[in-house]
């Protein structure tokens, strides 16, 4: 069965109207990220034309490319790697030509007549608990969950603490280190010089 460009868009709007479909996307498309799919030839061209379909434990999308621009298998392979299950199919996508004349409508009809081409379509069926472990972003330490971006902030004000006391150290501002009465440079005490009373 051809697929339709009209489809395609009530699905996008679909899931534009839907907080939490649109959230499980965003999870599908950074668990694609975080596996290096994209890396492979031809995978960012895919458009979105089904899902996300939810089942107890997954989650499926279903992509088309055009027939010339077929996506690398290799990227389908990392995906088993994670047990994801993915199937390639060759179809057709049916969509309404640029009417230019009368002949362009259909018989006693406004509509226009449709051309088809051909597509790969690839449906991905990925595991709920991958989604979850890749992408929310957080690891788990000592039975406490931390957020990456917290940790990342922490560790950037940990080193501007330690820029700054090394630039207050050897600013020309701050002049050379006052020596406290009594003591020499390094911190060892002064020895009396003979003839010289401690009164």
């Amino acid at each position: 069965m051809a697929q339709t460009l009209q489809a395609a868009l009530n699905n996008v709007k679909d899931i534009y109207m839907s907080e939490s479909s649109l959230a499980t996307l965003l999870d599908f498309e950074r668990v694609l990220d975080e596996l290096d799919v994209y890396a492979f030839a031809n995978w960012k061209k895919g458009e979105l034309i089904a899902g996300p379909e939810y089942e107890k434990y997954f989650v499926s999308c279903t992509f088309m490319w055009p027939y010339k621009q077929m996506p690398d298998p290799r990227g389908g392979q990392q995906l088993l790697n994670y047990n994801c299950e993915v199937l390639y199919k060759k179809d057709e996508l049916e969509y309404p030509v640029k009417p230019k004349s009368p002949a362009d409508f259909r018989p006693g009809t406004k509509m226009a007549k449709t051309k088809k081409v051909p597509i790969w379509v690839l449906t991905i069926t990925m595991p709920k608990s991958l989604i979850s472990d890749i992408g929310r972003g957080t690891v788990e330490l000592e039975n406490e969950i931390l957020d990456a971006a917290d940790l990342e902030q922490s560790y950037d004000e940990g080193v501007d603490e330690e820029e700054n006391k090394v630039e207050d150290q050897f600013s020309p501002d701050a002049g050379a280190p006052q020596q406290q009465q009594g003591m020499a440079p390094g911190g060892m005490p002064q020895q009396q010089q003979p003839g010289m009373g401690g009164m």
